[in-house]
């Protein structure tokens, strides 16, 4: 009879407008996954051996098929809102029973654990107590809200460049007429004088007791005569002086030879650039260094380093090649009884070691180091072009950041990031066989298999991408297409019963 094809047709066909209208009313849900109503024929039972005159008796609803293919990412802004790009379900914790989800939305609730918003416990690998993450078992993932502890500095890594163009640090050169020596001879030379920053070769040339010429010898010009007065500064090239002192000289020539003016923080002369640092101490308290570069000869510069109102000393020579690169920085040995400066090899190239006193009371020095590796040495501004250290004050957390790994950063006020955890991702075998509990969110079965718990980014686990969400997949084109299908299946199926009805009234009336 027509009617249990009918009914089983109608039958049907409902549970297919029920999968449709659920992919449709769930086509703005985070994480959904489209449902597809599989059917299969139904025969009666039978002992005949004839297999052509088998008539089916109808069909019935055989699986619900989800299809978890990926739908697309929507950026929320929110932090802690995660986004799979790939396999994997975010593993929960409800009520001590373990769930698994791909809706992505997440909040930190007040005992600082990320829950969703059914309360289900985002779980993943917490960290140990130094900082590392502890992956030998999944926790509730919990984000702490208190201040990151300070740390002190041990090292700057610092990249600077250093004006080409810049004078030497010799200060003012002089002479003492009285150590002078002397020719008889008017017109005779007998040394040279270098002096200033453009490295030309002076001769200073008495032709009588009271007259003189200078001669520029790399440039080949000669200044006219010139009377000598005791006291009286000579200028040379580029603004560089030669003060002659003591009384006139009976001889012909005066011996001119720059001496490098000592290193003085408080005379600018005394060397060509100087910047801040700022070092930190295990309690987190502050202080400036005072770092001083004083070119003494081509490519070659002393490094000077203290805290401001201390002791400077030299710390180090930088020196470069004719490219501009750094060649190498030198550690500085000072001899505490002559005061004598010796140059070696640091441990780490590029980089010295010095100390500094504690603002923290100890009065133990602070050992520090600065790592100039990338500075350079070209034809532009002194400046720093780049600098961090491993150092920082105190500082309250600001924000979170997810990273593709799953490893979730707390942000500081102090510039300090601090790793809180890492996020795990489930696989299964085969995700139809997981039951849908509703709340976007599964429990695995015999059929799925257990769960493979690794970390996002693993084999065959995805990644995961902080700020978004994943949107449902429903396509809606399609689900309206496959409404009308479906409205059309039970229109169809009802008009075979109302046929069969027909055929039953013409029994009836003969």
């Amino acid at each position: 009879m027509g009617y249990q094809q009918g009914l089983s047709g109608l039958s049907a066909a409902s549970s297919d407008l029920d999968v449709i209208g659920n992919n449709i009313a769930n086509s703005d849900t985070v994480g959904f996954k489209s449902g597809t109503a599989v059917f299969a024929d139904m025969y009666a039972n039978s002992v005949a051996t004839a297999v052509n005159n088998q008539i089916g008796i109808g069909t019935q609803l055989a699986a619900v098929q989800q299809n978890f293919s990926q739908g697309t990412a929507d950026e929320t802004g929110q932090a802690l809102d995660m986004f799979i790009n790939g396999n994997g379900f975010f593993q929960m914790s409800e009520n001590g029973s373990l769930t698994y989800s791909r809706n992505g939305v997440f909040q930190r609730n007040a005992a600082g654990q990320i829950e969703n918003a059914q309360g289900a416990l985002l779980m993943g690998y917490g960290v140990n107590a130094d900082g590392t993450i502890n992956t030998s078992k999944t926790v509730p993932l919990t984000l702490p809200n208190g201040n990151s502890a300070p740390a002190a500095t041990t090292t700057w890594n610092a990249s600077f460049n250093l004006d080409s163009q810049d004078a030497l640090a010799l200060g003012t050169p002089t002479v003492d007429m009285a150590g002078a020596g002397t020719l008889t001879n008017g017109g005779a030379t007998i040394t040279t004088a270098s002096a200033g920053s453009n490295n030309d070769t002076y001769q200073i040339n008495f032709t009588s007791a009271t007259q003189y010429t200078v001669t520029d010898v790399t440039a080949g010009t000669t200044s006219a005569a010139q009377t000598y007065t005791a006291g009286q500064a000579i200028t040379l090239g580029t603004g560089q002086q030669v003060t002659l002192t003591g009384t006139a000289a009976t001889g012909n020539q005066v011996v001119v030879t720059p001496t490098p003016v000592p290193f003085d923080a408080s005379n600018p002369k005394s060397y060509t650039y100087n910047t801040q640092l700022t070092a930190y101490d295990s309690l987190g308290g502050s202080q400036t260094v005072n770092v001083y570069f004083a070119k003494t000869s081509s490519g070659v510069w002393d490094v000077y380093a203290g805290v401001a109102g201390g002791t400077t000393e030299p710390i180090g020579q930088a020196t470069f090649t004719t490219n501009g690169t750094m060649s190498n920085f030198q550690q500085a040995n000072v001899n505490p009884t002559t005061g004598a400066v010796t140059y070696s090899s640091p441990t780490t190239p590029n980089a010295v070691s010095f100390t500094i006193p504690t603002t923290d009371g100890s009065g133990t020095p602070q050992t520090v180091t600065l790592n100039l590796s990338g500075s350079t040495q070209y034809g532009s501004s002194d400046g720093n072009t780049g600098l961090t250290q491993d150092g920082y004050a105190s500082g309250q957390l600001s924000s979170y950041t997810v990273g593709n790994d799953g490893v979730i950063t707390g942000n500081y006020t102090n510039g300090a990031t601090v790793t809180l955890g890492q996020l795990v991702l489930a696989n299964f075998n085969d995700p139809n066989g997981l039951v849908d509990l509703g709340n976007n969110e599964y429990a695995a079965t015999g059929a799925s298999g257990p769960p493979q718990i690794a970390t996002p980014g693993s084999t065959n686990h995805g990644q995961v991408t902080g700020g978004e969400v994943e949107d449902s997949n429903v396509d809606l084109t399609s689900e309206l297409v496959n409404l009308i299908t479906a409205q059309r299946d039970y229109q169809a199926n009802a008009q075979t019963i109302k046929t069969q009805q027909t055929v039953d009234q013409t029994l009836i009336n003969l």
